[in-house]
């Protein structure tokens, strides 16, 4: 008769095949929770931990457990986002998934994490509005299915205040704009990224929404807007400035890419030269309404750009 530890050696293997087939999952369940790539990926990880050190016969459903588990361990790490970003130098957005326009090879976990529209990146700047316990329980239970008696374990509250804080987030995010087709994205982006290459104001203008807004976070690394900018003329003299700035090569050496799977561009940066200053590699990413672009995400703090996943050689 085997021994218990060689039952459990030969589980062991089996059990790692299991996680692996939830990894996916539990990778859009954390990154949707805190907006973080190096956090979803260290919960995930730790999830793993945690269901190695427990008793298998006492799980009933592994990807509801492990959920629960990564839910848990989103909400500590949401806590202490918050304290770093009262700290924070300007603006705060989530970090960006970034990946390749046909695909990565071999496949990327994260790219089965933006297949979600839930993912794009105006749905997590407003996500990012949200308390903690909001988030968790609007995520947990509108975004995966999490019962609410469930969620109310995990926040250490009664079921009834678990539905209120998940309505909080439904009214929050339903501000968010809804995602265009990918080829009316495109169109927009195209447009706009043509009329800043014109150099003429009023054809930037002409390519934003009458809402448009800039948002930079560079964490005081380095340049960027500090404050929110608000309108479409302010937006468009915001990157003709830039353009002056830094010279051509600030639009010449964008790179297209997948930004939480919608058009967007990746600038690996430049030294400069003796009439232009150099600036260091960011991530562009854009949001579109109503066929004009509405939002630009200029994502320069090196710290968060863990998510970037192209080539280090753009012709590889």
């Amino acid at each position: 008769m085997p021994s218990r530890r060689s039952i459990e050696d030969m589980r062991a293997p089996a059990m790692a095949e299991s996680f692996e087939e939830h990894r996916g999952h539990l990778l859009s369940v954390a990154y949707r929770l805190t907006g973080s790539v190096a956090d979803a990926e260290d919960a995930v990880q730790d999830a793993w931990l945690r269901l190695d050190s427990a008793d298998a016969d006492s799980i009933d459903d592994l990807r509801a457990w492990l959920t629960t588990v990564v839910g848990r361990l989103c909400l500590d790490r949401l806590k202490s986002a918050v304290a770093r970003r009262e700290k924070y130098v300007g603006q705060w957005l989530p970090e960006p998934i970034v990946t390749p326009l046909a695909g990565a090879t071999p496949p990327d976990p994260l790219e089965q994490v933006v297949r979600s529209e839930d993912n794009r990146l105006a749905a997590l700047v407003v996500l990012d509005t949200l308390t903690p316990t909001q988030r968790i329980a609007f995520v947990l239970h509108d975004g995966f299915g999490v019962p609410f008696d469930e969620v109310a374990r995990i926040l250490d509250i009664e079921v009834p205040a678990a539905r209120q804080l998940a309505s909080r987030g439904r009214r929050a995010v339903a501000d968010a704009p809804p995602p265009p087709s990918p080829s009316e994205h495109e169109h927009a982006v195209q447009q706009l990224m043509a009329a800043i290459a014109t150099g003429d104001i009023d054809k930037v203008i002409a390519a934003l929404h009458p809402d448009a807004r800039m948002i930079g976070d560079a964490g005081g690394t380095t340049r960027t807007a500090v404050n929110v900018i608000v309108g479409p003329e302010n937006f468009a003299r915001f990157f003709l400035g830039l353009v002056r700035l830094y010279g051509a090569e600030a639009l010449t050496s964008l790179e297209p890419a997948l930004i939480n799977g919608e058009l967007g561009f990746l600038n690996r940066g430049s030294a400069g030269d003796d009439t232009h200053r150099g600036f260091p590699g960011r991530v562009m990413g854009v949001t579109v309404r109503d066929g004009r672009v509405w939002a630009a995400y200029d994502m320069a703090n090196p710290a968060k750009l863990g998510g970037v996943r192209l080539p280090s050689d753009p012709q590889g």
